[in-house]
């Protein structure tokens, strides 16, 4: 058709937000979150979509991305998201390549829905209203106050029936640590809050069996990755061994990891980024896979990048309500979510798209490129 809209421009910018105090999981320590943001401009209409990646994803979307995707039709996603495929062909797809595949097929997304003026979430069709979403930060840097007042928060000023800590403090190096802080944790909650803990891969495979018997006594049902999920017959035996759902997928950038995660019987519910695994796309290619295994699917982390396509998936358990995305996400965007007694509901405002605009004022301080 001749009146086809196409997509006219795409650009990137950078964002880097410090954090409100130092971080730290099990493998890992930041004092910064950084966000690349994708735009897609289309006549009038511009859609915006993110990831959280390196500073150099930015250049993938310039130098490799906008050549491919610009004069490509705004309403055919697939079409131009297998074009961004095939573009990083030789730089690499998993990693920075795939993120910001993710960043740019987000604002398609977002741009289509502006263009037929809906809710992205109506474009995609719901499953459910309403997408649980469980407060999760708790890292090992926290001393036990700031941990207290954390989950407090999520549980009783935001009725978060659903909370998850960091554990595997140092590589495991501090078992004992870790059992404390779960120890409070549920102090922190009550008995009747479910209780996530997040090992990022932190432990050894015994290590992580015998520390699931004290998680098991403080009533954690969510144990995300206890070992590296590169490591997908260890992670399906522990979850063989432990009470607690086992889980992983954060790391998946491509869809094969998806199925060979789920092939091998590595976990009770799939976690998938929209962010990093190619986008909304290939995220909602991810939850069809899980589905057929009878696994559910959770979103892990950008809450807002999330949000209109994990509600229209019919195997979704929640949504990650991750402390450092949802600060970011409130500075810098206006139309953000809130959770209203444990879930949010996209598309309820009526906003088209994602909801979600750049406020560059309050953006502007934080831009690093």
């Amino acid at each position: 058709m001749a009146d086809t809209p196409v997509v006219e421009r795409v650009d990137s910018a950078v964002y880097t937000v410090p954090t409100d105090a130092p971080e730290a999981d099990g493998t890992l320590s930041w004092d910064s979150t950084t966000l690349v943001l994708a735009t897609v401009r289309c006549g009038e209409v511009t859609g915006l979509g993110y990831t959280y990646a390196p500073a150099a994803t930015a250049q993938v979307v310039d130098d490799l991305l906008a050549g491919v995707v610009t004069g490509s039709p705004a309403m055919d996603v697939p079409r131009a998201n297998e074009a961004m495929l095939r573009a990083v062909r030789n730089a690499g797809l998993p990693g920075v390549a795939a993120q910001a595949i993710a960043a740019v097929d987000i604002a398609l997304w977002d741009c289509k829905a502006r263009l037929l003026g809906v809710p992205l979430v109506r474009l995609l069709g719901a499953a459910c209203a309403d997408v649980p979403v469980y407060g999760s930060g708790g890292f090992t840097t926290y001393d036990a106050e700031r941990q207290d007042r954390q989950l407090r928060q999520w549980t009783g000023e935001e009725g978060i029936p659903r909370v998850k800590i960091k554990i595997g403090e140092s590589w495991g190096r501090c078992e004992e640590r870790d059992r404390r802080r779960v120890a409070k944790a549920r102090a922190s909650i009550g008995d009747t809050a479910a209780l996530y803990v997040d090992a990022n891969g932190a432990y050894g495979a015994k290590q992580a069996i015998r520390v699931a018997d004290a998680l098991a006594d403080q009533g954690v049902t969510w144990f995300e990755e206890p070992v590296s999920s590169d490591h997908l017959a260890t992670l399906a035996t522990i979850r063989d061994r432990v009470p607690m759902d086992v889980t992983a997928g954060e790391y998946g950038y491509t869809l094969p990891y998806f199925t060979h995660m789920l092939a091998a019987g590595a976990v009770d519910c799939l976690q998938a980024d929209v962010t990093r695994c190619g986008g909304i796309t290939v995220w909602l290619r991810a939850a069809a896979l899980a589905h057929g295994h009878g696994i559910e699917i959770s979103g892990h982390c950008a809450p807002h990048a999330h949000a209109h396509a994990a509600a229209s998936v019919p195997n979704l358990r929640h949504l990650e309500w991750f402390h450092d995305h949802v600060r970011v996400e409130r500075l810098l965007f206006d139309g953000v979510l809130a959770p209203d007694g444990g879930s949010v509901t996209p598309g309820r405002s009526g906003a088209p798209g994602l909801g979600l605009t750049l406020n560059t004022g309050r953006a502007r301080p934080y831009r690093v490129r």
